[in-house]
Protein backbone atom coordinates (compact mmCIF):
# COMPACT_ATOMS: atom_id res chain seq x y z
CA UNK A 1 0.00 0.00 0.00
CA UNK A 2 1.42 3.57 -1.18
CA UNK A 3 2.32 6.17 1.15
CA UNK A 4 -0.67 7.76 -0.12
CA UNK A 5 -2.83 5.43 0.04
CA UNK A 6 -2.21 4.88 4.21
CA UNK A 7 -2.59 8.75 4.92
CA UNK A 8 -5.81 9.05 3.51
CA UNK A 9 -7.23 6.13 5.28
CA UNK A 10 -5.85 7.87 8.37
CA UNK A 11 -7.89 11.08 7.40
CA UNK A 12 -11.00 8.75 5.93
CA UNK A 13 -10.55 7.01 9.69
CA UNK A 14 -10.59 10.71 11.49
CA UNK A 15 -13.90 11.81 9.75
CA UNK A 16 -15.50 8.51 10.53
CA UNK A 17 -14.08 8.76 14.26
CA UNK A 18 -15.55 12.11 14.58
CA UNK A 19 -18.49 11.26 12.71
CA UNK A 20 -19.29 8.45 15.37
CA UNK A 21 -18.88 10.40 17.95
CA UNK A 22 -21.35 13.73 16.74
CA UNK A 23 -23.91 11.21 16.57
CA UNK A 24 -23.37 9.70 19.81
CA UNK A 25 -23.25 12.85 21.39
CA UNK A 26 -26.45 13.97 19.89
CA UNK A 27 -28.59 10.97 20.69
CA UNK A 28 -28.77 11.67 24.43
CA UNK A 29 -30.40 9.64 26.66
CA UNK A 30 -30.43 8.25 30.48
CA UNK A 31 -27.07 6.66 31.79
CA UNK A 32 -24.63 9.11 29.66
CA UNK A 33 -21.69 10.32 30.88
CA UNK A 34 -20.91 14.13 30.81
CA UNK A 35 -19.30 15.61 27.96
CA UNK A 36 -16.51 18.42 29.97
CA UNK A 37 -15.95 21.32 27.36
CA UNK A 38 -13.78 23.95 28.78
CA UNK A 39 -13.61 27.47 26.91
CA UNK A 40 -11.46 30.36 26.94
CA UNK A 41 -11.68 33.63 25.93
CA UNK A 42 -10.72 37.55 26.61
CA UNK A 43 -14.53 38.14 26.79
CA UNK A 44 -15.96 38.66 30.39
CA UNK A 45 -17.12 36.25 32.28
CA UNK A 46 -19.94 37.66 33.27
CA UNK A 47 -21.53 38.56 29.96
CA UNK A 48 -20.64 34.77 28.91
CA UNK A 49 -22.28 33.64 31.86
CA UNK A 50 -25.33 35.67 31.82
CA UNK A 51 -25.44 34.93 27.59
CA UNK A 52 -25.11 31.27 27.89
CA UNK A 53 -27.32 30.85 30.69
CA UNK A 54 -30.01 31.89 27.97
CA UNK A 55 -29.68 28.91 25.92
CA UNK A 56 -30.74 25.98 25.94
CA UNK A 57 -27.67 23.98 25.96
CA UNK A 58 -27.35 25.25 29.11
CA UNK A 59 -29.99 22.88 30.67
CA UNK A 60 -28.47 19.99 29.31
CA UNK A 61 -27.00 17.89 31.86
CA UNK A 62 -25.18 16.04 28.91
CA UNK A 63 -22.96 18.79 28.97
CA UNK A 64 -20.71 20.32 31.75
CA UNK A 65 -19.32 23.92 29.97
CA UNK A 66 -16.82 25.83 32.25
CA UNK A 67 -15.71 29.47 30.99
CA UNK A 68 -12.65 30.43 32.00
CA UNK A 69 -11.99 34.61 31.45
CA UNK A 70 -8.68 34.97 30.65
CA UNK A 71 -6.72 38.94 30.01
CA UNK A 72 -5.72 39.42 26.31
CA UNK A 73 -2.11 40.50 27.24
CA UNK A 74 -1.21 37.01 28.26
CA UNK A 75 -3.77 34.60 26.68
CA UNK A 76 -1.16 33.42 24.34
CA UNK A 77 1.58 32.64 27.11
CA UNK A 78 -1.68 30.62 28.93
CA UNK A 79 -2.43 28.84 26.23
CA UNK A 80 1.33 27.80 25.39
CA UNK A 81 2.03 26.41 28.86
CA UNK A 82 -1.44 24.87 29.32
CA UNK A 83 -1.32 23.18 26.10
CA UNK A 84 2.58 22.03 26.74
CA UNK A 85 1.90 20.55 30.09
CA UNK A 86 -0.90 18.29 28.61
CA UNK A 87 -3.63 20.68 29.70
CA UNK A 88 -6.00 23.37 28.64
CA UNK A 89 -9.19 24.23 26.82
CA UNK A 90 -11.12 22.51 24.79
CA UNK A 91 -12.22 25.72 22.75
CA UNK A 92 -10.71 29.06 22.38
CA UNK A 93 -12.35 32.44 21.31
CA UNK A 94 -9.79 33.60 18.35
CA UNK A 95 -10.44 36.83 16.38
CA UNK A 96 -9.41 36.26 12.65
CA UNK A 97 -6.09 37.87 12.85
CA UNK A 98 -4.94 34.53 14.81
CA UNK A 99 -5.71 32.33 12.62
CA UNK A 100 -2.04 31.88 10.90
CA UNK A 101 -0.28 32.34 14.23
CA UNK A 102 -3.03 29.83 15.87
CA UNK A 103 -3.20 27.65 12.78
CA UNK A 104 -1.63 24.37 14.13
CA UNK A 105 -3.21 24.12 16.95
CA UNK A 106 -6.63 24.23 16.07
CA UNK A 107 -8.44 21.19 14.91
CA UNK A 108 -10.54 21.98 11.56
CA UNK A 109 -14.22 20.65 11.55
CA UNK A 110 -14.30 19.25 8.25
CA UNK A 111 -15.94 20.18 4.97
CA UNK A 112 -18.57 17.12 5.21
CA UNK A 113 -19.51 17.96 8.46
CA UNK A 114 -20.27 21.57 7.85
CA UNK A 115 -20.30 22.54 4.04
CA UNK A 116 -18.76 25.48 2.53
CA UNK A 117 -21.76 26.14 1.07
CA UNK A 118 -24.18 26.25 4.47
CA UNK A 119 -20.97 28.27 5.92
CA UNK A 120 -21.13 31.47 3.66
CA UNK A 121 -25.20 31.22 3.65
CA UNK A 122 -24.79 31.49 7.17
CA UNK A 123 -22.25 34.31 8.12
CA UNK A 124 -20.70 37.68 6.52
CA UNK A 125 -18.20 37.59 4.03
CA UNK A 126 -15.61 38.38 6.72
CA UNK A 127 -16.13 35.10 8.00
CA UNK A 128 -14.93 33.04 5.20
CA UNK A 129 -11.00 33.60 6.52
CA UNK A 130 -12.19 31.09 8.64
CA UNK A 131 -12.49 28.34 6.16
CA UNK A 132 -9.14 26.61 4.94
CA UNK A 133 -8.26 24.07 2.47
CA UNK A 134 -8.83 21.54 5.00
CA UNK A 135 -12.05 22.93 6.79
CA UNK A 136 -13.38 25.26 8.92
CA UNK A 137 -11.07 26.87 11.76
CA UNK A 138 -13.61 28.60 13.84
CA UNK A 139 -17.57 29.31 14.06
CA UNK A 140 -18.21 32.86 14.16
CA UNK A 141 -19.64 34.67 17.42
CA UNK A 142 -19.21 38.19 17.36
CA UNK A 143 -18.30 41.17 15.38
CA UNK A 144 -16.83 44.63 16.30
CA UNK A 145 -16.39 46.64 13.14
CA UNK A 146 -14.28 49.63 13.00
CA UNK A 147 -16.89 52.95 12.91
CA UNK A 148 -16.86 56.67 12.58
CA UNK A 149 -17.49 58.55 15.97
CA UNK A 150 -18.04 62.13 15.37
CA UNK A 151 -18.86 65.35 17.70
CA UNK A 152 -22.37 67.36 17.02
CA UNK A 153 -21.61 69.71 18.38
CA UNK A 154 -18.13 70.89 16.64
CA UNK A 155 -20.20 70.13 13.41
CA UNK A 156 -23.45 72.51 14.51
CA UNK A 157 -21.10 75.00 15.61
CA UNK A 158 -19.83 75.08 12.09
CA UNK A 159 -22.41 75.18 10.51
CA UNK A 160 -22.44 71.37 9.10
CA UNK A 161 -25.37 69.16 9.09
CA UNK A 162 -23.84 65.37 8.52
CA UNK A 163 -20.62 63.60 8.86
CA UNK A 164 -18.25 63.23 5.92
CA UNK A 165 -18.98 60.07 3.69
CA UNK A 166 -16.12 60.25 2.26
CA UNK A 167 -12.08 60.46 2.75
CA UNK A 168 -11.87 63.31 0.14
CA UNK A 169 -14.38 65.67 2.19
CA UNK A 170 -11.78 66.23 5.25
CA UNK A 171 -9.55 68.30 2.98
CA UNK A 172 -12.17 70.93 3.24
CA UNK A 173 -13.51 69.89 7.10
CA UNK A 174 -10.27 70.25 8.68
CA UNK A 175 -10.06 73.82 7.00
CA UNK A 176 -13.20 74.25 8.85
CA UNK A 177 -12.88 72.87 11.91
CA UNK A 178 -9.01 72.56 13.15
CA UNK A 179 -8.10 75.40 15.50
CA UNK A 180 -4.26 76.31 14.32
CA UNK A 181 -2.24 77.98 17.59
CA UNK A 182 0.51 79.20 15.49
CA UNK A 183 2.31 76.81 13.02
CA UNK A 184 2.53 74.14 14.82
CA UNK A 185 0.03 73.89 18.06
CA UNK A 186 -3.51 72.61 17.32
CA UNK A 187 -6.18 73.48 19.71
CA UNK A 188 -8.38 71.23 18.26
CA UNK A 189 -8.28 68.94 15.80
CA UNK A 190 -10.70 67.55 12.86
CA UNK A 191 -9.32 64.39 12.82
CA UNK A 192 -6.47 61.80 14.05
CA UNK A 193 -4.52 60.44 11.34
CA UNK A 194 -0.44 60.96 10.05
CA UNK A 195 0.67 59.45 13.47
CA UNK A 196 0.38 56.33 15.37
CA UNK A 197 1.68 56.07 18.91
CA UNK A 198 -0.91 58.29 19.75
CA UNK A 199 -3.65 57.33 17.64
CA UNK A 200 -5.71 54.39 18.80
CA UNK A 201 -6.70 51.44 16.35
CA UNK A 202 -3.90 53.46 13.74
CA UNK A 203 -3.33 50.01 11.96
CA UNK A 204 -6.33 49.62 11.67
CA UNK A 205 -7.68 52.77 9.66
CA UNK A 206 -4.73 52.44 7.55
CA UNK A 207 -5.59 48.40 6.85
CA UNK A 208 -9.18 50.06 5.72
CA UNK A 209 -7.98 52.40 3.55
CA UNK A 210 -5.43 49.74 1.84
CA UNK A 211 -8.62 47.66 1.58
CA UNK A 212 -10.40 50.22 -0.07
CA UNK A 213 -7.71 50.89 -2.37
CA UNK A 214 -7.79 47.62 -3.63
CA UNK A 215 -5.19 45.73 -1.86
CA UNK A 216 -6.07 42.55 0.17
CA UNK A 217 -2.35 43.08 2.23
CA UNK A 218 -2.05 39.30 2.39
CA UNK A 219 -3.82 36.75 -0.08
CA UNK A 220 -3.49 33.02 -0.70
CA UNK A 221 -0.71 32.26 -3.46
CA UNK A 222 0.79 29.47 -5.09
CA UNK A 223 -0.38 26.87 -1.95
CA UNK A 224 0.85 29.61 0.91
CA UNK A 225 -0.28 32.91 2.25
CA UNK A 226 2.06 35.77 0.57
CA UNK A 227 2.04 39.75 0.94
CA UNK A 228 0.57 42.08 -1.03
CA UNK A 229 1.19 45.13 0.25
CA UNK A 230 3.77 46.24 -2.27
CA UNK A 231 1.92 45.07 -5.48
CA UNK A 232 0.62 47.96 -7.97
CA UNK A 233 -2.56 45.57 -8.63
CA UNK A 234 -2.77 47.02 -12.21
CA UNK A 235 -2.52 50.66 -10.71
CA UNK A 236 0.47 53.25 -11.76
CA UNK A 237 0.82 53.52 -7.88
CA UNK A 238 0.55 50.98 -5.67
CA UNK A 239 -2.89 51.24 -3.44
CA UNK A 240 -0.65 51.14 0.04
CA UNK A 241 0.99 54.07 -1.42
CA UNK A 242 -2.07 55.79 -2.50
CA UNK A 243 -3.35 55.09 1.26
CA UNK A 244 -0.36 55.91 2.99
CA UNK A 245 0.02 59.42 1.26
CA UNK A 246 -3.43 60.18 2.34
CA UNK A 247 -3.27 59.13 5.81
CA UNK A 248 -0.20 61.03 6.21
CA UNK A 249 -1.01 64.08 4.95
CA UNK A 250 -3.27 65.77 7.96
CA UNK A 251 0.58 65.14 9.91
CA UNK A 252 1.90 67.87 7.64
CA UNK A 253 1.86 71.11 8.93
CA UNK A 254 2.91 72.61 6.01
CA UNK A 255 -0.48 71.44 4.34
CA UNK A 256 -3.56 73.23 4.85
CA UNK A 257 -5.65 70.55 5.66
CA UNK A 258 -2.79 69.95 9.10
CA UNK A 259 -4.74 68.18 11.83
CA UNK A 260 -2.71 65.59 13.70
CA UNK A 261 0.83 65.76 15.60
CA UNK A 262 2.88 62.97 17.87
CA UNK A 263 2.48 65.63 20.68
CA UNK A 264 -1.13 65.93 21.39
CA UNK A 265 -3.19 63.46 24.02
CA UNK A 266 -4.21 60.16 22.32
CA UNK A 267 -6.81 60.15 20.22
CA UNK A 268 -9.65 58.34 21.81
CA UNK A 269 -8.83 60.98 25.46
CA UNK A 270 -9.47 63.81 23.17
CA UNK A 271 -12.19 62.88 21.41
CA UNK A 272 -13.96 61.86 24.89
CA UNK A 273 -13.03 65.73 26.26
CA UNK A 274 -14.17 67.14 23.32
CA UNK A 275 -11.10 68.22 21.43
CA UNK A 276 -11.85 65.94 18.27
CA UNK A 277 -14.17 66.05 15.70
CA UNK A 278 -13.67 62.66 14.28
CA UNK A 279 -12.47 59.66 15.83
CA UNK A 280 -11.92 56.06 14.33
CA UNK A 281 -13.21 53.75 16.72
CA UNK A 282 -14.81 50.23 17.23
CA UNK A 283 -18.49 49.54 17.99
CA UNK A 284 -17.07 48.00 21.36
CA UNK A 285 -15.80 51.38 22.20
CA UNK A 286 -19.53 53.13 22.80
CA UNK A 287 -19.68 52.15 26.26
CA UNK A 288 -16.36 53.62 26.95
CA UNK A 289 -16.77 57.04 25.86
CA UNK A 290 -20.17 56.92 26.94
CA UNK A 291 -18.62 56.64 30.17
CA UNK A 292 -15.68 58.68 30.54
CA UNK A 293 -18.49 61.77 29.15
CA UNK A 294 -21.74 61.27 29.89
CA UNK A 295 -22.28 65.11 28.53
CA UNK A 296 -20.69 64.34 24.99
CA UNK A 297 -22.68 64.96 22.47
CA UNK A 298 -21.75 62.49 19.64
CA UNK A 299 -22.83 60.15 17.08
CA UNK A 300 -21.96 57.26 15.42
CA UNK A 301 -21.43 56.72 11.25
CA UNK A 302 -20.57 54.09 8.92
CA UNK A 303 -16.60 54.29 7.81
CA UNK A 304 -15.55 56.93 5.33
CA UNK A 305 -15.34 55.43 1.97
CA UNK A 306 -13.49 56.08 -1.20
CA UNK A 307 -15.39 57.53 -4.01
CA UNK A 308 -13.08 54.71 -6.45
CA UNK A 309 -13.60 51.68 -4.51
CA UNK A 310 -16.26 49.30 -5.99
CA UNK A 311 -17.24 48.17 -2.51
CA UNK A 312 -17.97 49.70 0.44
CA UNK A 313 -15.20 48.69 2.90
CA UNK A 314 -14.30 48.75 6.88
CA UNK A 315 -11.93 46.74 9.23
CA UNK A 316 -13.80 44.13 11.14
CA UNK A 317 -12.43 42.35 14.33
CA UNK A 318 -14.54 38.88 13.90
CA UNK A 319 -14.30 36.62 17.14
CA UNK A 320 -15.11 32.77 16.47
CA UNK A 321 -14.75 29.29 18.34
CA UNK A 322 -12.06 27.28 17.96
CA UNK A 323 -11.49 23.92 18.81
CA UNK A 324 -8.39 23.02 20.13
CA UNK A 325 -6.29 20.05 18.63
CA UNK A 326 -5.07 18.37 21.89
CA UNK A 327 -8.34 18.26 23.19
CA UNK A 328 -9.67 15.15 24.92
CA UNK A 329 -13.06 15.84 24.10
CA UNK A 330 -12.96 17.18 19.95
CA UNK A 331 -16.12 15.39 19.31
CA UNK A 332 -17.78 17.56 22.65
CA UNK A 333 -16.36 20.42 21.65
CA UNK A 334 -17.78 20.81 18.22
CA UNK A 335 -21.15 20.18 19.90
CA UNK A 336 -20.99 23.11 21.96
CA UNK A 337 -19.28 25.63 19.13
CA UNK A 338 -22.11 24.72 16.89
CA UNK A 339 -24.85 25.25 19.98
CA UNK A 340 -23.12 28.67 20.66
CA UNK A 341 -23.14 29.98 16.80
CA UNK A 342 -26.94 29.03 16.40
CA UNK A 343 -29.03 32.23 15.40
CA UNK A 344 -30.30 31.90 19.23
CA UNK A 345 -27.20 31.75 20.46
CA UNK A 346 -25.51 34.66 18.63
CA UNK A 347 -28.63 36.97 19.43
CA UNK A 348 -27.81 36.25 23.15
CA UNK A 349 -24.13 37.04 22.96
CA UNK A 350 -24.52 39.97 21.16
CA UNK A 351 -27.75 41.56 23.03
CA UNK A 352 -25.39 41.64 26.04
CA UNK A 353 -22.08 42.60 24.00
CA UNK A 354 -24.27 45.49 22.45
CA UNK A 355 -22.31 44.16 19.27
CA UNK A 356 -23.51 43.31 15.98
CA UNK A 357 -23.89 39.68 14.74
CA UNK A 358 -21.79 37.79 12.38
CA UNK A 359 -24.83 35.50 11.41
CA UNK A 360 -26.82 37.12 8.13
CA UNK A 361 -30.25 36.35 8.79
CA UNK A 362 -29.55 38.26 12.27
CA UNK A 363 -28.00 41.10 9.88
CA UNK A 364 -31.28 41.19 7.92
CA UNK A 365 -33.55 42.38 11.29
CA UNK A 366 -32.17 46.03 11.40
CA UNK A 367 -32.39 47.34 14.96
CA UNK A 368 -34.12 50.19 15.95
CA UNK A 369 -31.35 51.24 18.23
CA UNK A 370 -29.39 54.67 16.54
CA UNK A 371 -26.18 53.08 17.08
CA UNK A 372 -26.97 49.30 16.41
CA UNK A 373 -28.30 49.81 13.17
CA UNK A 374 -24.84 51.81 12.32
CA UNK A 375 -22.95 48.77 13.52
CA UNK A 376 -24.89 46.03 11.78
CA UNK A 377 -24.70 48.14 8.18
CA UNK A 378 -21.08 48.02 8.97
CA UNK A 379 -20.74 44.42 10.22
CA UNK A 380 -21.67 43.56 6.35
CA UNK A 381 -19.10 45.50 4.64
CA UNK A 382 -16.33 44.73 7.59
CA UNK A 383 -13.47 43.15 6.39
CA UNK A 384 -9.75 42.05 7.63
CA UNK A 385 -6.64 40.06 6.28
CA UNK A 386 -4.58 36.87 7.26
CA UNK A 387 -1.84 38.74 10.12
CA UNK A 388 0.77 36.36 10.38
CA UNK A 389 1.37 38.26 14.58
CA UNK A 390 -0.79 41.17 15.19
CA UNK A 391 1.75 42.49 18.17
CA UNK A 392 4.90 42.39 15.36
CA UNK A 393 2.64 43.96 12.41
CA UNK A 394 1.65 46.52 14.22
CA UNK A 395 4.93 47.53 15.33
CA UNK A 396 5.92 46.89 11.68
CA UNK A 397 3.03 49.32 10.47
CA UNK A 398 4.06 52.08 13.40
CA UNK A 399 7.75 51.80 11.35
CA UNK A 400 6.60 52.33 8.38
CA UNK A 401 4.54 55.71 9.00
CA UNK A 402 7.13 57.08 11.33
CA UNK A 403 10.00 56.21 8.77
CA UNK A 404 8.05 58.15 6.38
CA UNK A 405 6.49 61.32 8.47
CA UNK A 406 10.32 61.43 9.83
CA UNK A 407 11.60 61.61 6.57
CA UNK A 408 14.05 58.91 6.91
CA UNK A 409 12.93 56.75 3.81
CA UNK A 410 11.54 57.22 1.29
CA UNK A 411 7.25 55.90 1.07
CA UNK A 412 8.09 53.42 -1.68
CA UNK A 413 11.02 51.67 0.17
CA UNK A 414 9.32 51.77 3.55
CA UNK A 415 6.22 49.96 1.91
CA UNK A 416 8.63 47.55 0.17
CA UNK A 417 10.64 46.64 3.68
CA UNK A 418 7.60 46.64 5.29
CA UNK A 419 6.23 43.99 2.68
CA UNK A 420 9.06 41.77 2.80
CA UNK A 421 8.97 41.84 6.97
CA UNK A 422 5.38 40.47 6.58
CA UNK A 423 6.40 37.94 4.45
CA UNK A 424 9.20 36.71 6.85
CA UNK A 425 6.30 36.50 9.50
CA UNK A 426 4.26 34.75 6.71
CA UNK A 427 6.82 31.94 6.97
CA UNK A 428 8.01 31.66 10.51
CA UNK A 429 10.84 34.24 10.20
Amino acid sequence: MSKFQIGLLVVFGVFIAIGVAFFALSKGGGGQTTSNVVIWGTMSRGVFSQSFSKLPISKDDTFKVSYVEKPAESFDEDLLEALASGGGPDLIVISQDLIIKYRNKIFPIPYQTISERDFKSSFVEEAEMFLMSDGIVALPLTIDPLVMYWNRDIFTNAGISTPPLYWDEFFDLTKKLTIRAGALNLERSTVAMGEFSNIQNAKEILTTLIFQAGNPIVEWQYNKFVSTLSDRRGEPISPANSALTFYTEFSNPTKAFYSWNRSLPDAQTSFVAGDLAVYFGFASELDYVRRKNPNLNFDVSIMPQSRNSGRNTTFGQLYGLAIIKNSKNIAGAYQIARALTTRESVAAFVENLKLPPPRRDLLAELPSDQFLSVFYKSALWARGWHDPDPEETEVLFREMIESITGGRVRQEQAIADTHGRINLLLEGK
